[in-house]
């Protein structure tokens, strides 16, 4: 682009500035006050109040409330301590205790060992009497004793319930005392 061209672009665009200054500024200082604002101050009628002195009794009773809620600052982010219990002025009926179940099955019996199958499916339990002069081997299924059932073997525990009664016990594998 020429140097001729430039000044007449340059001029150009100085005249469309000029007029847009010139009608942003002087056109729109003639304009006149708005008519709707005339208008709504017209329409505005007071309230009917047959009253209007100040309510001092309603004003007594809001002064005298006080906040009764829980009072903890809000820039604390712990929390406050819960609010204490009210005393109770009456007795407390309980009511009666049920009574005890019967007391927890006893096994005259240690579980010591056990045996499976290659497969791991079917296994087999070593227990032995109180004494350690009995050795008793039972699978699941099986009666203990005469009196008792083995309900399961695991590699760490075995669990048998008494035939007459449905109760159940839990026997641990023990370790056996070492030689010596």
């Amino acid at each position: 682009m020429s140097r001729q061209t430039q000044m007449i672009v340059l001029g150009a665009l100085l005249a469309v500035l000029l007029g847009a200054v010139y009608y942003y500024y002087y056109d729109s200082g003639s304009s006149t006050v708005a008519p709707a604002a005339v208008a709504t101050d017209q329409r505005f009628t007071p309230l009917d109040v047959d009253n209007p002195a100040l309510r001092t009794d309603i004003l007594k009773r809001f002064l005298t409330l006080e906040y009764n809620g829980v009072h903890r600052s809000i820039f604390s982010a712990s929390m406050p301590p819960p609010p204490a219990p009210p005393p109770s002025k009456a007795p407390v009926n309980t009511a009666p205790l049920p009574p005890p179940g019967p007391p927890p099955l006893t096994v005259d019996a240690k579980y010591f060992g056990y045996v499976s199958d290659m497969a791991g499916s079917h296994r087999r339990a070593f227990f032995a009497s109180n004494n350690n002069e009995d050795v008793f081997i039972a699978g699941e299924g099986d009666t203990l004793m005469g009196r008792f059932r083995v309900v399961r073997i695991t590699n760490t525990t075995a669990d048998v319930e008494e035939v007459s009664t449905g109760r159940r016990a839990t026997l641990t594998l023990e370790q056996p005392p070492p030689n010596g």
